[in-house]
């Protein structure tokens, strides 16, 4: 596949990151995320794995460096690591990183793999430490299958980030405890603000936890010291002098990040996404399955970086507000 020009959207931002969703379904039920009775696709309607590498050369080809690999939850795919293998054979040749986010239950098993295939680190969803807490959040419990496969991540030699929800009245007293136990392992973490992504059962507004004041009770326990350092997202972060790691803070709701936003979404389906907290999207499977695929996507590509918005809009400002976008976090890719 030869190079084509770069994606660039109307608004001079350059697309170097694709998050790619290889699936919607997950081994958990988080509370803040999806219901406990979530309805995943018809496996027909996702793209196979071969599809999913074809469409990743295509972003390669037009500039993407950066390839993060989510779900719903990514490794309960079957052959997954097939995907993986042959992403990694595009690092060093247009792909300078591929990566993945997990909520690590089955990471014990992949580990090794995963590593084998080039992928230097990943994210790690973990909101607490609580075993029982952990089980009324998630719904399941597993919170040993998840700290086995994070312990098998770095024996691995994988560099793992460990990304925490700030939860009020659920985990918001244990994050000190949280972020030292990371920082004491190796870990790099990142907190973020609860998104407003899809119906759940419950209220987001009754847990949500600005980050600017997680921040604030942070600083008055330990030194905290802006850091340089960039992951290729959104996030932003700080220096903790008494733990010695880093710790990173995603604020979609209090601190507006998308000026600088390289990146766009792609889910199971093929459904081009260029903002998290927008409705728009492009049909990139259609295209990917025509006469003329090239072309199409060509075309596809063009639409997309046309139409991508300035920033996105989220709010959680009162007790039973709609989301903001109907579909949930693991249909877009987490």
């Amino acid at each position: 596949m030869s190079s084509a020009s770069p994606l660039i959207d109307r608004f001079a931002r350059r697309i170097t990151y694709l998050r790619l969703s290889v699936t919607d379904r997950c081994d958990l039920r988080c509370a803040y995320c999806m219901p406990e009775r979530m309805e995943f696709l018809p496996k027909a309607e996702v793209l196979s794995l071969e599809e999913l590498h074809r469409l990743s050369l295509h972003f390669i080809a037009r500039g993407v460096r950066k390839l993060r690999l989510t779900g719903g939850e990514p490794l309960v795919r079957r052959d997954m690591i097939d995907l993986v293998r042959a992403l990694g054979r595009k690092l060093g040749d247009g792909l300078d990183e591929l990566t993945l986010t997990t909520n690590g239950t089955r990471l014990a098993e992949f580990a090794d793999d995963l590593a084998a295939a080039g992928v230097k680190r990943i994210n790690v969803s973990l909101d607490t430490l609580d075993r029982a807490a952990f089980a009324k959040l998630s719904r399941r419990d597993m919170l040993p299958q998840v700290l086995e496969g994070i312990a098998a991540a770095k024996e691995a030699g994988l560099k793992v980030k460990i990304n925490a929800v700030a939860l009020k009245e659920i985990n918001e007293a244990e994050l000190p405890s949280l972020i030292a136990w990371a920082h004491g392992e190796g870990h790099d973490m990142t907190l973020i603000e609860v998104m407003p992504l899809g119906e759940v059962e419950g209220d987001r507004f009754d847990h949500y936890l600005p980050l600017d004041a997680v921040r604030g009770d942070l600083e008055r326990r330990w030194t905290l010291t802006p850091s340089d350092a960039r992951s290729g997202g959104p996030a932003r972060y700080v220096d903790i002098a008494e733990t010695g790691g880093r710790l990173g803070f995603i604020t979609p709701l209090t601190g507006n990040f998308c000026d600088g936003c390289n990146r766009v979404r792609v889910t199971a389906t093929g459904q081009l996404y260029m903002c998290l907290g927008g409705e728009g999207r492009v049909d990139l499977r259609a295209a990917l399955r025509s006469d003329d695929p090239d072309g199409k996507l060509a075309e596809c590509f063009a639409r997309a970086m046309g139409e991508k918005q300035q920033r996105h809009s989220f709010a959680i400002d009162k007790p039973g507000g709609a989301p903001a976008v109907s579909r949930h976090m693991s249909t877009t890719g987490g």
